[in-house]
């Protein structure tokens, strides 16, 4: 059982570091208006998803087909693309569009809370103190991280807020929604299908966008964000709920804004100061939290 929590908090720690990654290099394509959100968003789904769907039939033949074949469950990959796939992607980007990518993660980290609070809610438990904890910590290291200890760079547009803050409640939704597919479906299967068919909507996007010049930085900044950023991230965050907890993998969410900052500093060579550090810590320290062996109870 510790092996296989081991096993699921690389998998999350991974699958947010890349997303963090992503959210860098999706930043750089928005703010020079190279590719356009919706665009972007359609092309990361069909390919990713397409790709995961190869890979899995590579192995698995025609068992492919096997979600489709029980109307329920179908029923469910279609809530789970539409309510928790897509609008956690497109919002995302919307909200670095109209704001910028750290801001738009502190505002998508309220998810942690919302799962957290959901769950109390469906077990009438209180949650249990280390998880209060742990997302009190993380919350104020991604503050930190974030704003440098100044409230006032958390000033945003009204568009980077609102859509923020649904990044937020679609990304608890994405957490949430696919556990009964996880537990009978292999997560390559679930995540390729929900993705390939959640990019359907931006089809005529996808085809009628008259794109800017493209470049090898463009074509390259794509190809990271489909491969790593959404098909091994999103592909490794769904597996880590095999073995982790919803509330414990929504957690280790704030390894997203870690890894934006840390790139930031070592890429782009931003100075790091005193307060990013702290939060970094902060962010570091909910980890070793959440990794102490628990009950399997919700409550203290």
């Amino acid at each position: 059982m510790l092996k296989n929590r081991r096993v699921g908090l690389t998998e999350v720690i991974t699958g947010c570091t890349l997303w963090g990654a992503s959210g860098m290099v999706a930043q750089a394509l928005l703010d020079q208006d190279q590719v356009p959100s919706g665009w972007l968003t359609g092309v990361r789904l069909f390919w990713a998803g397409l790709l995961l769907l190869v890979w899995y039939a590579l192995g698995k033949g025609h068992t492919v087909w096997s979600i489709w074949r029980q109307p329920k469950l179908a029923g469910q990959l279609f809530l789970f693309s539409f309510l928790g796939m897509v609008p956690s992607q497109l919002t995302y980007f919307l909200a670095i569009y109209y704001g910028n990518a750290p801001t738009a993660t502190v505002l998508q980290f309220l998810s942690p809370l919302l799962i957290i609070l959901y769950l109390a809610a469906v077990h009438r438990q209180w949650p249990r103190r280390i998880d209060v904890l742990s997302i009190g910590i993380a919350l104020f290291g991604t503050y930190l991280l974030v704003t440098n200890g100044q409230l006032t760079k958390l000033a945003l547009a009204p568009l980077a807020l609102f859509w923020g803050l649904v990044a937020g409640v679609s990304s608890a939704a994405y957490t949430l929604l696919p556990q009964r597919l996880l537990a009978q479906f292999d997560a390559r299967l679930v995540v390729g299908w929900a993705m390939l068919v959640g990019s359907l909507p931006f089809g005529p996007t996808m085809v009628t966008t008259r794109l800017p010049h493209l470049n090898g930085v463009v074509v390259g900044g794509v190809a990271f964000i489909v491969i790593a950023g959404t098909m091994l991230a999103y592909l490794l965050y769904l597996k880590s709920l095999q073995s982790l907890d919803p509330a414990t993998t929504g957690m280790f969410s704030a390894f997203e804004p870690l890894t934006a900052t840390l790139l930031t500093v070592t890429v782009l060579g931003t100075p790091v100061t005193h307060f990013e550090i702290l939060g970094g810590l902060c962010i570091l320290a909910t980890a070793l939290l959440q990794a102490l062996p628990r009950r399997t109870s919700m409550a203290s």
